[in-house]
């Protein structure tokens, strides 16, 4: 395949043998893993939560700094996509498939299962329940995001350096990362995201098996979801084909319109009135408990360290673990912002939407609980349909959720067939498509080899582990960022004063 770099080798070759691991010994794996992940989060608790805190009062100093006026660029660069389409791409890509798994079933697991603090099922985990998964999903989990794509995005378009990366880290480092240290950085990155994306097809199959089953009786099984896996490989190969002006683009916009019409629905459907207040108190509640919660880790309570190694920890590992796909893709799709324009937009803007849609899901569903619907004794890729059998024209919603659901999953696959060939392409702008439907076809090998062996888990396990070494890069990031931005800066300021220079 021409342009492909060793990385594409190495990375492939690791997938491979992690995946025979999955089907030879899954038991042993997913035990072996679990313990190591375990072990991380158990010891290593303090410094996710110190590490995501500072990368979101490192976004927001950004924000506020003169250094927000820099463009991703040249100066005289204009945005190659409009609002509404960088919106629904960088949505899409990050967390939309997510949402629609998780918008009924968290809110209520939170209220009825696991609440962070009170009682199981009073007024105050009802409060809780929404708050902490504003918190989850909000400013924190795209200020990861946003850090590697922003850093990527400047050092790609304002100095030329390839799409990679190990292309960051140097002004830092030096030569060291053109070498064997820079190729495992890539390396890493590539597998965070080859196996990130295997267990989102896994998991998106078995939703969608999960609506079918639920609304059809159609059999939760291995087949049905190889099936689905196959034919949403089919169209996310089409929409590759086709380019990231046309296919995913296309795409996101078609998700964003489908997410609009549901949300409304829901919103209408459900209680309005008791949707809005709870947005409206959660948002207060939220900001008001953010200092706390970011650092929240209970030392001398047991039960709630636990919790927040279960959850919190978990949720900051798994992000970080996506950044290097979600980042990629979110950095080559924003030339020409500024970084006030570009940070302002990835923290706010998929936050509020994450909170809205929560509200109306997750307050619709322990709507329905307390009603008499057991939404909370339903698999998690259940609830949503189990909520709209509450609603009117519940057939109608429910195909309209197994739509979004489906083109959710072709769009994450397609974008990260796109980032897997720009990394494994010494970081081509425009991979080729050989490459792509290369990834594409692993990536959903993988999947449907785990999905048959029960190796999900393990592999989940593995993309979990694989945050810790990826979030020490991310710090490095930052400080090379910031040693390069002063002097482009300070070479700003200087031609400022003086035209000529």
């Amino acid at each position: 395949m021409k342009g492909v770099t060793s990385v594409f080798w190495i990375t492939l070759a690791i997938a491979i043998v992690m995946s025979f691991l999955g089907v030879l010994v899954p038991d042993s794996f997913e035990n072996i893993s679990g313990k190591w992940m375990n072990y991380i989060s158990t010891h290593f608790g303090w410094y996710y939560l110190l590490v995501v805190t500072l990368f979101v009062i490192f976004c927001l100093y950004l924000i506020f700094s003169p250094y927000g006026k820099i463009r991703l660029g040249r100066q005289d660069d204009k945005p190659e996509f409009t609002y509404s389409s960088w919106f629904a791409m960088l949505f899409s890509a990050g967390m939309g498939i997510g949402l629609v798994f998780y918008g009924a079933a968290s809110p209520v697991s939170h209220f009825l299962k696991t609440p962070p603090t009170a009682e199981a099922g009073t007024k105050e985990a009802l409060e809780d329940s929404l708050r902490v998964t504003f918190f989850h999903y909000g400013v924190h989990a795209w200020a990861i995001y946003a850090i590697v794509a922003l850093i990527l995005a400047y050092f790609t378009f304002r100095h030329g350096k390839r799409g990679l990366v190990s292309s960051t880290l140097e002004p830092l480092f030096g030569k060291s990362m053109k070498g064997a240290w820079g190729k495992t950085v890539d390396i890493l990155a590539v597998f965070a995201t080859i196996v990130g994306v295997a267990t989102t097809l896994g998991f998106g199959a078995t939703q969608i098996n999960g609506g079918f089953s639920y609304l059809l009786g159609l059999d939760n099984s291995f087949l049905v979801q190889l099936v689905i896996i196959i034919v949403v490989t089919f169209l996310f190969m089409i929409s590759a084909y086709s380019g990231l002006g046309k296919g995913i683009k296309y795409l996101s916009n078609v998700n964003m319109w489908l997410a609009i019409v549901l949300f409304i629905s829901t919103l209408i459907l459900g209680p309005t009135q008791y949707i809005l207040n709870s947005f409206t108190n959660t948002i207060g509640t939220y900001i008001q408990s953010l200092p706390t919660e970011s650092l929240r880790l209970a030392p001398n309570d047991p039960q709630q360290r636990q919790w927040v190694m279960d959850w919190t920890v978990f949720f900051w590992a798994w992000w970080i673990a996506w950044a290097p796909f979600v980042g990629i893709f979110i950095a080559r799709i924003s030339r020409g912002r500024t970084i006030r324009e570009f940070l302002s937009g990835v923290l706010l803007v998929p936050s509020i939407v994450g909170f809205l849609w929560f509200s109306a899901f997750g307050i619709s569903g322990i709507d329905a609980q307390n009603k008499g619907t057991d939404i909370a004794g339903l698999p998690d890729e259940q609830a949503l349909f189990g909520l709209f059998d509450t609603f009117p024209f519940s057939i109608v919603l429910s195909i309209l959720a197994m739509v979004l659901i489906g083109t959710f999953f072709i769009t994450s696959a397609d974008s990260a067939t796109f980032v897997l060939g720009m990394q494994t392409t010494n970081g081509s702008l425009e991979p080729g498509n050989t490459v792509k439907f290369v990834w594409g076809f692993f990536q959903s090998a993988i999947a449907a080899i785990l999905l048959y062996t029960g190796g999900l888990q393990a592999l989940q396990n593995a993309l979990i582990i694989a945050a810790l070494p990826f979030s020490i890069i991310m710090v490095f990031m930052i400080i090379s960022f910031y040693k390069a931005i002063k002097k482009d800066k300070l070479r700003m300021d200087k031609k400022q004063q003086n035209p000529q220079i």
